[in-house]
Parts: structure tokens; sequence; C-alpha cells
């Protein structure tokens, strides 16, 4: 089984080195990396040609965000699931992947998920805080639960199901297609209870007040037009939202 590992970068040459290394010290062999840059302007496709060796993919040119990226990068790739690492994240620990595939020897999964773990920017060693997650059931997901996408791996042919992320979002379009994903009667995931990814703090979705004011809207629009959520999704929102308080350290 072929895991196909995506990475969005756009400016990033400063943190891409980390990432690019992760992926290459992943014990498990049967895995492409594909890379869709933002036409950079700052050394990162330097960087990138470096390893291009290490690369199954590799496409530079303007794009519309990064969901239009990552709807790229899944049409490109070859792989029987799909994952994504962030330029600024790396794996926990070398054998990720691993633990991936042997879960996915059940033929009837169709997603695997794991822990995360934001570290300082400057300092990866150093936990801010640690987003543990569940056993998936529908009454977390009703109530605004999601796994940390960072961790997702879902069959490639799930993403072709729901048409890839919708990119009308710009914050928010992992969110929806989990909803969409997570909500079928014959979608089966299972959680590893094993912290996959490291993220550097300081995302999109987590910037600046105004970030994270557009992420509830896109939320919100994203539990509407789903369908799913307690109280016609204001439960949902309201519990998203607190349940991340006790993940701070």
């Amino acid at each position: 089984m072929k895991i196909s590992i995506i990475t969005a970068t756009y400016n990033c040459a400063q943190t891409l080195g980390d990432c690019l290394s992760s992926v290459a010290s992943q014990t498990y062999a049967n895995r492409e990396h594909v890379v869709i840059d933002g036409a950079s302007q700052d050394g990162t496709l330097d960087v990138l040609q470096a390893s291009r060796s290490q690369l199954a993919v590799l496409l530079s040119e303007p794009d519309r965000g990064i969901y239009d990226a990552l709807n790229k990068g899944i049409t490109r790739a070859s792989g029987d699931v799909i994952g994504f690492l962030h330029a600024d994240d790396v794996y926990a620990s070398p054998d990720v992947l691993a633990h991936v595939a042997q879960a996915f020897s059940d033929p009837a999964l169709c997603a695997v998920y794991g822990d995360l773990h934001y570290v300082r920017k400057d300092d990866m060693s150093q936990v801010v805080r640690v987003w543990q997650s569940a056993v998936f059931t529908p009454q977390r997901l009703a109530w605004g639960w999601m796994p940390p996408h960072p961790t997702l791996y879902v069959r490639k042919d799930w993403y072709e199901h729901i048409g890839g992320f919708d990119t009308r979002y710009r914050i928010a379009a992992d969110y929806f297609s989990i909803l969409q994903m997570f909500s079928q009667p014959d979608f089966k995931a299972v959680y590893l209870p094993k912290v996959f990814v490291k993220m550097r703090l300081g995302g999109a979705s987590n910037r600046s007040l105004k970030a994270m004011v557009r992420k509830s809207r896109e939320d919100w629009d994203a539990l509407r037009r789903s369908g799913v959520g307690a109280f016609g999704g204001v439960g949902a929102l309201v519990w998203k939202n607190l349940s991340k308080l006790g993940q701070f350290k």
C-alpha cells in the first residue's frame, strides 16, 4: 500500500528543510512526497530543488490558496492513502507512517488519525499545546469534535468522492471535508493514541483575532451545509472552541 504525503509550500524556506528531512526519515518505504508550491519568491524553490530526488512530484505555479494547492496534490498523488504534512511541521517519530500503514491492512478501514503537539516556532522541543484526540463517534462529531487534520490519513477514493477540498473556504475546508466524510455511515475510522505530528504555532487559523473570527464563521457555514451539529450546529460550534482550552500546557 502506497501512502502519498502532500505538502503545500509558499515562502517557507526557513522551515521547509525540517519538513523534507522528516518525511525522508520515515521508516515506511512505500510512500511518495508530493509538493505543490505557490510560486514562492524567498528561496523555497532552492530548498526543494536540493531535495528533488526525494520528491515524486514538484509543481510550482500560482494558486488560489492552500486548499487549491492541496487539491492539485490529491489529483497528482498516486498513493492509495493520502496524508498532509505542512511545510512548518514535522513527524513526531520516524515510525508514524509505519503505524498508519499497519492500521490500513484492514481493507474496510477508511481513515486513521492520531494526536498532535503544538510547539514553539523557534524551539520545537517546547510543547505549548497538546491535542489528544479520541475514538470517533457520531455523537462527538455532532458536538464539534474533529481529529487533528495534520494527523489524518484517508483513502484517496474518499477525497475523490467528496470532490476534494471546497476552496470557497480559506481556513475551514479541512473541517468541512471531515464533516462530509465522517458523517457517512460507511466511513470507518481508527484512532491511534500516538503523537503523529509536531506543529509550529502560528498557522492560518490562529495567527490573529481576525483569523479566528473568520474560522468560526467558516466552521458555522460548514456545519450548516453539512447538516451536522447539535442544536442546529450551535452546540457544535460552541463546544468545538471551548474544548481547546484544556489543551494548553
